[in-house]
C-alpha cells in the first residue's frame, strides 16, 4: 500500500517511516509458522491484544495473550498486549504449525486505480490469517500477486461469503473507506438463498444484535437488552423449490453493519439460509462440524456446503475524487445451479467456518 504523502515527512508514530517491517532473515523455525499483519487506518490506538482479538475472532483472549507475549516480533523485538498500534505497523505472529485446509486461489479483480481495488472474493476463502488460515487467505493472495503493501482489505466479509472486497491502495484511501464504511455511507446489497416462500414480496427485521451465545462465542445473538440496533430490508426476487421444498433468493439490504446481521435476521424471520451451519436448521451443526463430527444426515438437511450469501453490489464516494462509483460481481455457479436444480455437490470436509 503505498502512501501519498512526501517520503522525507516526518512521521508522528515512532518508526512509522518504516512501517514496522520486520527483517526477512528472521525466518520461522521448523515447526512454526509466522503469520503477517499490516495495521489498517482504522484500528488506529487500538491495544494489540483487542486488534488481534478482531482478527482471530475464534482464539480465546487468555491465549491469545500469551501467544503475544511469547511469538508477537516486529523489526526483532517483542511487542506486549497493551501495546498501541498505529497504521502501517507490521508485525508478524509466530505460532505453531498445522495443517492448513485448502482454500480458493482464484481471485478476480472487478475494478482497479491508483486509489481502489476491488475484488470478487470465492466462497472459502478467508480475508485475514486466523488461527486455522495463515497462507491461504485474501491478504496472502494480494501479497504474493502484487507485493507486500499493493493493497489492504477496508472491511469484513465472513469466510463463507462470496463476493464483492473493497480494497485501499493508498494510505489516505485506507483513512476515507474505513470512515465511510463506520459512517454507514456505504450501500450494500447481498444476493441470499433463504429456506421457505416468504409471504411477503418485501419485508423488514429489525432485531437489535449482541455478540455471543451460550453454545458459541463467536456467534451473535437477537437480544432487545443488550444488543445494538440492527436493520435489514429484504426483497424476494425468486420463489422456487427443489426435491418437493421451498426456497427464495431474496435481495438483502442491510441498513446497519451488524456481524452475521443479515444471516441472523433470517433466521429470526423464519427463512434461515440454506447451508448456514450457525444460524440455520439445529443450533448444534456449527459446534459439531468445529469438531469435525457433523453427521451426513446433517450435511443432507444443509444442502450446501457453505451458507449461501453473495455480496453483489456495492456503492460509495470514490476515495479519491467523492464521485459515486458502483461495483457487482454475478451470482456465483454454485448459488446458480442450486436455483437451477443441478445436483447436490458432496460434503467438504469438515473445517471449521466463520
Amino acid at each position: 500500500m503505498r502512501d501519498e504523502k512526501d517520503s522525507s515527512a516526518k512521521s508522528s508514530a515512532p518508526e512509522q517511516e518504516g512501517l514496522g517491517r520486520a527483517p526477512v532473515s528472521d525466518a520461522a523455525p521448523e515447526g512454526f509458522v509466522d503469520i503477517s499483519f499490516v495495521v489498517e487506518p482504522n484500528y488506529a490506538g487500538w491495544r494489540l491484544e483487542d486488534y488481534l482479538g478482531q482478527k482471530l475472532r475464534r482464539m480465546p483472549r487468555e491465549r491469545l495473550a500469551g501467544i503475544i507475549l511469547r511469538g508477537v516480533r516486529c523489526e526483532g523485538r517483542r511487542l506486549k498486549p497493551s501495546t498501541p498500534v498505529y497504521p502501517g505497523l507490521a508485525f508478524r505472529l509466530r505460532r505453531p504449525g498445522s495443517e492448513e485446509p485448502e482454500t480458493p486461489t482464484t481471485l478476480p479483480v472487478v475494478f482497479q486505480d491508483e486509489w481502489l481495488l476491488v475484488l470478487d472474493k470465492p466462497a472459502g476463502l478467508p480475508i485475514h490469517p486466523t488461527a486455522r488460515y495463515h497462507k491461504g487467505t485474501l491478504v496472502s493472495i494480494l501479497r504474493e500477486r502484487f507485493g507486500e503493501r499493493f493493497a489492504e482489505p477496508a472491511h469484513r466479509l465472513d469466510r463463507e461469503t462470496s463476493g464483492l472486497v473493497v480494497c485501499g491502495r493508498t494510505t489516505e484511501s485506507c483513512r476515507v473507506l474505513g470512515r465511510l464504511f463506520v459512517s454507514r455511507d456505504v450501500h450494500k446489497e447481498y444476493l441470499a438463498l433463504c429456506e421457505g416462500h416468504p409471504p411477503e414480496d418485501t419485508f423488514t427485521v429489525d432485531a437489535p444484535i449482541a455478540e455471543g451465545t451460550e453454545l458459541i462465542r463467536i456467534a451473535v445473538r437477537i437480544d432487545a437488552v443488550e444488543g445494538k440496533p440492527s436493520r435489514t430490508r429484504f426483497q424476494v426476487l425468486q420463489r422456487f423449490t427443489r426435491d418437493g421444498e421451498p426456497f427464495a433468493l431474496l435481495r438483502c439490504f442491510p441498513e446497519t453493519g451488524r456481524q452475521h446481521q443479515i444471516r441472523i435476521h433470517l433466521r429470526e424471520a423464519g427463512f434461515p439460509l440454506v447451508g448456514d451451519k450457525m444460524y440455520g436448521p439445529d443450533p448444534g451443526y456449527f459446534d459439531r462440524f468445529s469438531k469435525h463430527s457433523l453427521e451426513p444426515e446433517a450435511w443432507a438437511r444443509l444442502r450446501l456446503p457453505r451458507h449461501a450469501l453473495h455480496a453483489e453490489r456495492i456503492v460509495f464516494p470514490h476515495p479519491g475524487t467523492g464521485a459515486e462509483v458502483s461495483f457487482s460481481a454475478l451470482l456465483p455457479s454454485d448459488l446458480a445451479d442450486f436455483i437451477a436444480g443441478a445436483p447436490l455437490p458432496p460434503p467438504p470436509s469438515t473445517t471449521p467456518s466463520r
